[in-house]
């Protein structure tokens, strides 16, 4: 491979490893105060089970 195509290939697998860390960092780095008001699906009522006539 030519040295070009060594440049262009670094470039782009460090530019997908740096928005795959920032992502995750951004993911994992939630305070725990947040993740209080997410509710599960079992718990999210719908309404479409009280008349099932």
């Amino acid at each position: 491979m030519e040295t070009a195509g060594w440049f262009i290939m670094l470039i782009s697998v460090g530019s997908v490893l740096t928005l795959v860390s920032f992502c995750l960092y951004r993911v994992f780095s939630l305070p725990a105060s947040e993740m209080e008001d997410i509710e599960g699906p079992l718990t999210i009522d719908t309404g479409d089970t009280r008349d099932a006539d």
